[in-house]
């Protein structure tokens, strides 16, 4: 294979991986000078709030609980508004994107550190991109200011993910490598990491589900969610999660379960454009290159995650508006979306069709 030439921006952060690896948060916010921190983590992490605040001891001066996801700008402004009041100087997410995009959208208006606890498989932990939603549309954008300084990737934590959630978050994680393959930042650096990452999850992702207790199979797909972070940074998106966004502005969707009913379908529009990367992708999967959109969407089935848009909670008379704007949102795809096909796309995973 001839290596051609590329140019590759290395994202700075450190991370620091392994079980048990947050019992070294109070050193790490300590090495970031943090005197003040506000914890981010949602109502439904208070067991793992109060554990990192118990590391953290006297550091914590304060928790925001109203995350939701898509971060809502006007949630989003509260966040804003107590990391100012208590003069925060360090944000400790705990969560997956929901958490961590709350981080984010604080460090866009304050000039604060950031330490994340991923406790799924969300990847955003490791990029610049930013997304908050408004009025029905979900905006994203790349600011380095949002870039957690220090991500502490804890197998541990990820035991208490059910696997209805652990499924669907890493079907998430396993977009972001397919897209990074050719994505706008696409290059054979990204390519190696993504396709890396994309086997772990192919491995672990069964077993996760099957065995929730499996540490070793958490430790897998927590790695390979790192490396799907670490992709996505810097590949880009294209056509699958934009058409997520627009789903999720739309709709209010869960952001998991698109993922899972999606991929299988936006790979297989965009197939005809990649035959090259398709058969990367067979090799990953153990399948031929024209069998890799049914081995995503058997890989979401096997895991019990959901495979169409109708079961998730999206309406039919919302096809036509949802294809309209996916066509405009995905201009750059690597396959130039066509309403008639990205139509007839949605219309499959509204299905729940296995996707040829």
């Amino acid at each position: 294979m001839t290596i051609p030439a590329f140019t590759y921006d290395a994202i700075p952060g450190r991370v620091v991986f392994g079980a048990g690896s947050r019992r070294s948060l109070a050193d790490e916010a300590r090495a970031l000078d943090a005197r003040r921190v506000l914890v981010v983590a949602s109502g439904y992490e208070d067991e793992l709030a109060a554990d990192v605040t118990g590391v953290l001891g006297d550091l914590v001066v304060g928790r925001f609980s109203d995350v939701v996801q898509h971060v809502p700008v006007v949630k989003a402004d509260a966040a804003v508004e107590m990391t100012r009041e208590l003069g925060a100087d360090t944000i400790v997410t705990i969560g997956g994107g929901s958490a961590t995009g709350f981080g984010k959208a604080i460090a866009l208006q304050v000039d604060v550190r950031q330490i994340a606890l991923p406790t799924t498989y969300a990847g955003s932990e490791m990029t610049t991109i930013y997304g908050l939603s408004d009025g029905g549309h979900k905006r994203t954008g790349k600011d380095p200011r949002v870039k957690p300084d220090v991500v502490v990737y804890d197998p541990e934590l990820t035991l208490t993910l059910p696997p209805r959630i652990a499924g669907p978050s890493g079907m998430n994680a396993l977009a972001h490598c397919v897209e990074a393959l050719y994505g706008p930042g696409a290059n054979p650096v990204i390519s190696a990491i993504a396709l890396d990452g994309m086997r772990a999850l192919n491995r672990s992702l069964p077993t996760v589900c099957a065995s929730p207790d499996d540490l070793g199979a958490r430790t897998d797909a927590l790695y390979g969610a790192y490396l799907a972070g670490v992709a996505l940074a810097t590949g880009g998106t294209a056509l699958h999660h934009k058409t997520c966004h627009v789903l999720g502005g739309m709709f209010d969707l869960n952001h998991g379960d698109m993922n899972a009913v999606v991929l299988g379908h936006a790979v297989a529009y965009n197939a005809p454009a990649i035959p090259d990367l398709m058969a990367r992708m067979g090799e990953s999967f153990g399948v031929d290159a024209d069998e890799v959109p049914g081995a995503l969407f058997e890989l979401a089935r096997s895991i019990d995650a959901p495979t169409s848009l109708r079961d998730i909670g999206m309406p039919a008379d919302g096809i036509d508006e949802a294809a309209r704007r996916v066509v405009d949102e995905a201009a750059a795809n690597v396959r130039p979306p066509e309403l008639d096909g990205i139509r007839a796309m949605l219309r499959a995973a509204f299905a729940g069709d296995r996707p040829s």
